[in-house]
């Protein structure tokens, strides 16, 4: 009796993993992913060498994507998009948990640069790109966001901070460029200071930058 009961559980279970795989939805979105997978390192490996104006080097890119990733982030947040190297690494990440990511520039060359980028990458339609004043726009988004990126005006971090934390959704991340344990002069310096300061962040430095990018956790 036990063999029988073992030999239908198994057979029941082929089915619905079956049923699954072979589910129209299921094998679209795989395909969807490979084809956007394919098309970003496709785009990433021929634009490896021209990304200049204040982009993030490329294993920079890699740890955003990583953090992404790990925790499933899905409502992200670019201060700073500059011609999108970033935005693409953040994007293509939330293209797999299913998010999306408000990018904010000032600089309209950049901006029309980045559009360009975002498009050639595949991935526009998980970007929304705003031509926006950071220091205005920050304060007036609603939110919630679970996955900030700041790579702006350094003297402003700390401002960019204080204006998004309240929209910061708990076990959320709030991370920022050039910020290094060693320089702790200027607006980054002022800002680390603050954040890992505060009762409700967990702030570290990532080993592996070495421009330097914080990582502040939201305590649940």
């Amino acid at each position: 009796m036990k063999k029988y009961f073992d030999i239908t559980f198994r057979l029941i279970l082929m089915y619905l993993l079956a049923s699954f795989l072979l589910n129209p939805a299921f094998c679209q979105e795989s395909t969807d992913n490979k084809d956007i997978d394919e098309k970003v390192e496709k785009f990433l490996k021929n634009s490896r060498y021209r990304w200049r104006d204040m982009n993030v080097p490329e294993s920079d890119g890699k740890i955003l994507y990583d953090l992404v990733i790990k925790h499933n982030y899905k409502k992200a947040l670019e201060i700073g998009t500059s011609t999108g190297h970033s935005g693409i690494w953040i994007a293509w990440a939330l293209s797999k948990t299913g998010g999306k990511l408000i990018t904010i520039e000032i600089d309209e060359y950049r901006y029309k640069q980045a559009l360009s980028n975002f498009k050639e990458a595949g991935l526009s339609g998980y970007i929304d790109a705003r031509l926006a004043d950071a220091h205005e726009l920050v304060p007036e988004l609603k939110g919630p966001f679970d996955f900030v990126f700041c790579d702006a005006d350094k003297y402003w971090y700390k401002n960019y901070l204080i204006a998004v934390l309240p929209k910061l959704e708990a076990g959320g991340c709030f991370t920022a460029h050039n910020v290094s344990n060693i320089r702790r002069g200027g607006g980054t310096g002022e800002f680390l200071r603050y954040v890992e300061n505060l009762p409700n962040m967990e702030t570290n430095l990532h080993p592996r930058s070495r421009a330097g990018i914080s990582i502040s956790y939201k305590k649940r």
